[in-house]
């Protein structure tokens, strides 16, 4: 196993996504071309320090860093370096599954580092920093010292933020236009996207991606096509269920639960009306009937945002999503829910309530009830607050 083997050891986290993204005449064709060379030269998926750890074992002797430098695509003999500090300004793409001496290569092309000799050298000798990188874009000098380049990859504060947000609760619709605008794409490859035979949706799911698309940053590899950018999307939600212990054969129903609880509740109430949720549909022999009554299940039928309450028409429609028309959960998730919102869909609080509202959007407070005669009460402050505003159509 040489330097040219794969120094990402595992994939990064969320809060530090994979890939990355960057914009098409901010790059021009000879830079793509090297870059198309430099993926070629990819190696496997070790961190550097296991990729020094493995030459040193496997030959059972101590091999020096200079003897090493042998092993290495340009060093050894030439190790040429800048005195730094650099100057100027050029961008450097780390891409996904690049080895160590990929990068090298790359910045040493880009006249970042004097030699891939030394800028091997210097990750050799500290295995710590060079494991650190992260796939991304970085803003960076010209004629840089070797070290100063190493440590400059390795701190992740000096990546571009080039990301994609996908935030909490959208609608599948609403994610393929961020993703259409952020990628040069259309909607419409992205509903494609839905119906091909690569798209790795859970048998769970059935064939409904709604719900499962979770919401993160991403940074996309540049040609990642869109069902490969789904896919990601799905990963994560599919690691998220696991990671909140739910059995496989509740995924969906949790995904539902949960679309519901981020459609409805602020941040500290979600385990509440998880239970909500959860009372309501085991009364069936009680006031609610077995009936959910979520504004939110409605607002998805009609796809439409930005108002606090629903319409008697809207209650009246019959769409099996109209939780004030039929019994139980609709028939699949009504957003596409976060990690907040799946973790309290999977332990909700303890508590008898069967009734919330929301007395004031504005600041979000939600107060709980048992019983019919104490809802109404709170119903009624929340009629008066939307009475004091109402829009000029008169929607509160």
């Amino acid at each position: 196993m040489s330097f040219e083997d794969d120094i990402f050891a595992q994939e990064p986290s969320a809060e530090d996504p994979a890939g990355r993204r960057r914009d098409d005449d901010r790059h021009d064709e000879r830079h793509d071309d090297e870059r198309e060379r430099v993926r070629r030269r990819r190696g496997g998926c070790a961190v550097l320090a296991m990729v020094l750890a493995a030459v040193l074992v496997v030959g059972a002797v101590v091999v020096s860093f200079s003897s090493l430098g042998d092993l290495i695509p340009g060093g050894g003999s030439d190790t040429e370096d800048y005195d730094g500090p650099g100057s100027g300004q050029v961008e450097v793409v780390v891409a996904e599954g690049e080895s160590g001496a990929d990068i090298g290569t790359t910045l040493h092309e880009q006249n970042v580092v004097a030699s891939v000799g030394a800028f091997s050298n210097a990750a050799t000798a500290q295995p710590d920093l060079a494991s650190a990188i992260q796939p991304g874009t970085y803003q960076m000098k010209e004629e840089m010292a070797a070290e100063d380049a190493l440590q400059w990859l390795a701190d992740p504060a000096n990546r571009v933020a080039q990301g994609i947000t996908i935030r909490e609760g959208l609608w599948r619709s609403e994610i393929y236009v961020i993703l259409a605008e952020a990628n040069g794409r259309t909607v419409e490859q992205y509903e494609a996207a839905e119906r091909s035979s690569d798209l790795q949706l859970p048998e769970e799911a059935e064939g409904d991606i709604e719900g499962w698309l979770f919401p993160a940053t991403y940074e996309f590899d540049e040609g990642a096509t869109p069902v490969q950018q789904l896919n990601a999307m799905i990963e994560k939600t599919v690691a998220e269920l696991e990671s909140a212990n739910v059995p496989r054969s509740e995924w969906e129903r949790t995904l539902t639960v949960a679309s519901i609880v981020e459609g409805e509740a602020g941040a500290a109430d979600r385990e509440k009306v998880a239970r909500v949720v959860e009372n309501r549909l085991e009364d069936t022999d009680g006031p609610t009937v077995g009936m959910l009554n979520m504004d939110s299940t409605v607002h998805y039928i009609f796809q439409e945002r930005g108002r606090a309450g629903t319409t008697d028409e809207m209650r009246a429609s019959d769409d099996p999503y109209n939780t004030y028309q039929h019994t139980g959960l609709p028939p699949g998730p009504i957003n596409n829910p976060g990690a907040a919102a799946i973790e309290a869909a999977a332990s909700p609080a303890e508590g008898d309530w069967l009734f919330f509202v929301t007395v004031n959007p504005d600041t979000g407070e939600t107060k709980f009830a048992t019983t019919q005669a104490e809802h109404d009460q709170n119903v009624q402050e929340f009629t008066e607050w939307c009475d004091a505003n109402r829009d000029e159509d008169g929607n509160c």
